[in-house]
């Protein structure tokens, strides 16, 4: 038979939670999705539970996104995507379940971070990145957009860091993780183990639930010693991406003679213009909004994404030919404009994301 794709279990006052997928890089799968729901609702109410903390299986990832090749396959490039539509409507919901726990929440979050991943490990109460941590959200560049809760979390990044994460899909390591205030501490991952022993003695006791959790892990908190891209390149991201739409951010990285600000700008237009219209859009959005209305707002562009070609083509060309070679439609911002992408954020009406 084979393993299970996520795992539960108790110890002492731990509830542990193991997304068991090596082979794939532990990415999600619907029915992952909807048994880590029904799982957390339960623990929410055994008192037996004070904590619950969630990891990868295997050494190279925490969860490398959701599986988009299933989403592929049963949206029929795109003749049948509506048939996806509960998938992200179930995976928002988890995310905004995980965001309003009402029990200590911990993401171990070690190994490759992307997309799903993001979504089962930021909104905790605390994350810990290792000493392989690899965080990313590079959804633009398969059609999709910054999902599973980035509306909300992207746009409370220090600085402009979260518009450069969602438009350009750039990769955090551990130290960079930390700085950008992805994950809140570095635990390195030879100890991750002392740590969940730690947290099945988890006791609050007359604290605070968050004071008490701190207290646990800066017993085991190192500082990371990589240098940071961000030590490096800060002032230029805020400047850059501080721009009032994607063409000023464009024409601002390409009158910067630094190699790194031209690396970002051709990173930027290799992505789905459509989608890079509506990251942008959204990220914007996000900090205005409420979690609950963020996820709203995801959902909608979910539907979108799954009904149009780009999501589909970019799945084609990156994870099934891999001809790194996708003919997006439209080809280009100028026709990806603001009238084209309006339809993406447009209210559903009776069909919004409901909690």
């Amino acid at each position: 038979m084979d393993d299970p794709e996520i795992l539960f279990e108790q110890r002492g006052r731990l509830g542990l939670v193991t997304l068991n997928r090596v082979k794939a890089l532990n990415a999600l799968t619907y029915g992952m999705v909807r048994a880590l729901d029904a799982q957390l609702e339960i623990w929410a109410g055994d008192d037996s539970i004070g904590v619950v903390a969630i990891r990868g299986a295997g050494e190279k990832a925490f969860a490398a996104g959701g599986d988009i090749r299933w989403l592929f396959d049963t949206g029929q490039g795109g003749a049948e995507g509506a048939r996806n539509f509960a998938f992200f409507a179930d995976e928002y919901r988890l995310n905004t379940r995980i965001k309003r726990y009402p029990k200590p929440y911990v993401g171990l979050m070690d190994g490759i971070v992307m997309g799903g991943g993001v979504g089962v490990s930021i909104h905790g109460m605390r994350r810990v990145a290792g000493d392989r941590t690899m965080f990313a959200m590079p959804e633009t560049g398969i059609g999709l957009f910054p999902d599973v809760g980035a509306t909300w979390f992207l746009p409370r990044l220090p600085g402009a860091v979260g518009m450069w994460l969602g438009l350009t899909g750039a990769r955090l390591k551990t130290a960079d993780a930390v700085a950008a205030g992805v994950c809140d501490v570095y635990v390195p991952s030879g100890v991750h183990e002392e740590v969940l022993d730690a947290l099945a003695r988890f006791d609050a006791g007359a604290r605070e639930p968050v004071e008490a959790l701190d207290w646990v892990l800066e017993a085991f908190a190192r500082v990371p010693e990589q240098e940071t891209v961000l030590d490096r390149y800060r002032a230029q991201i805020d400047r850059h991406f501080a721009g009032e739409t994607v063409e000023a951010v464009l024409g601002s990285l390409g009158a910067d003679d630094l190699a790194w600000a031209g690396e970002q700008r051709a990173a930027i237009l290799t992505k789905s213009p459509t989608s890079t219209r509506i990251a942008f859009r959204q990220i914007r959005a996000g900090a205005g909004l409420s979690f609950e209305d963020c996820m709203r707002l995801e959902y909608r562009l979910a539907r979108y994404c799954m009904t149009h070609p780009d999501f589909y083509e970019g799945v084609r060309a990156l994870i099934i030919d891999k001809d790194n070679a996708p003919n997006w439609q439209p080809a280009t911002l100028a026709q990806a404009d603001e009238a084209f992408v309006a339809e993406a954020f447009a209210d559903l009406g009776k069909e919004e994301l409901a909690f």
